[in-house]
């Protein structure tokens, strides 16, 4: 960062009992007042270079062996901004750099410090080092810029303006012209001699922030695209706002690079509830004390800071296609929740999330409520599915529809993995569950691995289930889209309802039949046998302590109920022999026919 160097006396300001003042042999003949602070100082320096205290002194009629009062308690930059004129006026040294530039200037302007008053005064000199040094630089722009939004707004436009100018016309270089490091060179200097000031004034090769994991910087590595994202994201919304529609109204970056910028700016000002916690409105009945309502205070500004923060990032976003990940959407969609966003935001959010679904993880559709962080908007996660399908029903070129095919498979892996997540809150309603997973289509899922994975989640999570409920549960689930892998898994899953298992011990047949090419029906193995002798026994178990209206968790099994499962197993593996015998006695006769025909 550029600095100049004006004066060359050392500071003799000092305090004494809450007074403010200078090393003199000269009694102080003028008291000035700025806010809560006292000064007594001298006439003649201050005078000399100061129109408005030329005029103040001038209108006020005092014994002139009594110091002269006089009330600043309007000069922008308060104490900290008059003292660096005082100091100016008085040869002490001082520094001026980009971050105390805009309050000289605006103390200076105030006391009228300028070349009518006196040749070579502050404000001449803070203009050309502005010019020369602050507009020249990257980061010195971008700290001027702030102070000046932060202290007065858009009123000083000749500061804000032309340093809005100078970042976006450094963004607009391109990379190949932008160097890693500062380079310093302290042998170089300007000196003025019609201002009579030393100006150490870096030969421009900016320095930048740029924290990117695994970016490595190399001398002779070019400078990434997106170099000057992070620096101004540390600028006030309302300044960001200015930078990157100027930047979007040249129409010379591409609307990813500008979504870069956006999403960089939310992640730093915007923080992720799902990994934050807290609610937003969680401790709204606790206790009136004087700490608490100053807190409570405090947490609602600062939420109303992020809502305007998010609801100004929302609209800036560029509508092209792929400007911002769909991640980032969600992300949004997660803070908009937290901040209460008004309903046009969320919806937007909604709207764009959906249609880029296929980009996200299962994570991310894990949306907090903001009145209780440990648990989650489905409604928000199902309106964002809805309005994915919602593609579908628009008519759209075959390139269109294969690249919608797949987003589609994609889709359909994330929420069977939200559906998993999901199911590991004990509390989640089944009906709801079962809601959530008729979301999508049943031609949406080629297979039902996922599904059936969560499913078995749910299972797991809640053993109090009614027998009832588990099936109800398990039909979602169709046995012909399990893989091999998976359809072994379940036959032997103690959680599964009988019926769904008898179905999975068909179906395997069914493969088993397709994969020999042979029409006859192949036996069960034992492994199934056992699978359904064991579920078998399980039903009647359940079944039998439902009509008692008890609990069959600590009841002991009753006499026989063994014998009843191995001779119904039994009695199911005769039915499927002889099955296998018929259809082989069909074969030999339908071969024998044959025979007859080809030997006539």
């Amino acid at each position: 960062m550029k600095y100049m160097k004006l004066g060359s006396k050392p500071d003799t300001f000092y305090t004494e009992q809450a007074v403010r003042s200078v090393v003199s042999d000269i009694p102080a003949d003028l008291i000035i007042h700025v806010n809560n602070t006292k000064y007594q100082l001298h006439k003649f320096p201050l005078l000399l270079k100061c129109g408005l205290l030329q005029r103040l002194c001038s209108d006020t009629e005092a014994d002139e062996q009594l110091p002269v009062p006089v009330a600043l308690h309007d000069i922008p930059g308060g104490e900290e901004a008059f003292e660096i004129c005082a100091k100016f006026c008085y040869g002490i040294a001082i520094s001026i750099s980009a971050s105390n530039f805009v309050l000289a200037t605006l103390a200076a302007r105030f006391l009228r410090m300028t070349e009518h008053v006196a040749k070579a005064n502050l404000v001449s000199k803070l203009d050309t080092f502005f010019e020369s040094c602050v507009l020249h630089g990257w980061r010195d722009s971008i700290a001027a810029l702030q102070a000046a939004w932060r202290i007065s707004g858009w009123s000083e436009s000749r500061i804000v303006q032309p340093c809005v100018d100078s970042i976006v016309e450094k963004i607009l270089l391109p990379p190949s012209q932008v160097c890693w490091q500062a380079a310093v060179d302290f042998r170089r200097f300007i000196w003025r001699q019609d201002l009579n000031s030393l100006f150490f004034c870096v030969q421009v090769a900016w320095s930048y922030t740029y924290t990117r994991p695994g970016y490595a910087k190399r001398p002779h590595q070019s400078v990434p695209k997106d170099w000057w994202t992070e620096d101004i994201s540390e600028l006030d919304i309302e300044v960001f706002r200015s930078v990157v529609s100027t930047v979007r109204a040249t129409r010379m970056l591409p609307s990813p690079l500008i979504g870069e910028a956006l999403h960089v700016y939310a992640c730093k000002h915007l923080p992720d509830p799902l990994y934050t916690g807290g609610s937003a409105n969680g401790h709204a009945s606790q206790s009136q004390s004087s700490s608490f309502t100053a807190a409570a205070a405090a947490a609602e500004e600062a939420l109303a800071k992020q809502r305007r923060v998010l609801e100004t990032v929302v609209t800036m976003i560029p509508g092209d296609v792929g400007s911002v990940t769909g991640r980032f959407l969600l992300r949004l969609l997660r803070v908009a929740n937290y901040v209460g966003a008004s309903s046009s935001t969320r919806a937007q959010l909604i709207r764009q999330a959906g249609s880029q679904l296929d980009e996200a993880k299962a994570v991310d559709l894990l949306i907090p409520l903001p009145s209780d962080a440990q648990a989650y908007d489905v409604g928000a996660a199902e309106a964002v599915l809805e309005h994915f399908l919602a593609q579908f029903q628009r008519p759209a070129a075959p390139d269109e529809r294969r690249r919608m095919s797949v987003a589609m498979e994609k889709v359909v892996r994330i929420f069977d993995e939200y559906l998993k997540t999901i199911a590991l809150d004990s509390e989640f309603p089944i009906g709801k569950f079962i809601d959530l997973a008729e979301c999508l289509p049943g031609i949406a899922r080629s297979d039902h691995d996922g599904l059936y994975r969560a499913v078995d989640t749910y299972l797991k999570e809640h053993p109090d289930l009614s027998k009832a409920d588990r099936k109800r549960l398990c039909r979602l689930i169709d046995c012909r889209k399990l893989s091999p892998d998976v359809r072994a898994q379940a036959v032997s899953n103690d959680r599964m309802p009988l019926r769904t298992i008898v179905q999975l011990l068909f179906v395997e047949q069914e493969r088993t039949i397709g994969a020999g090419g042979s029409h006859s029906v192949a036996p069960p193995d034992r492994a199934s046998v056992d699978a359904v002798s064991r579920l078998t026994a399980t039903g009647r178990e359940d079944e039998a302590a439902a009509m008692d209206h008890r609990s069959d968790v600590h009841r002991p099994r009753r006499a026989g109920h063994e014998e009843r499962a191995q001779g119904d197993a039994a009695a199911m593996t005769r039915s499927l022999s002889a099955s296998t015998k018929t259809a082989a006695r069909k074969d030999r006769a339908v071969e024998e026919r044959g025979s007859r025909l080809r030997n006539k």
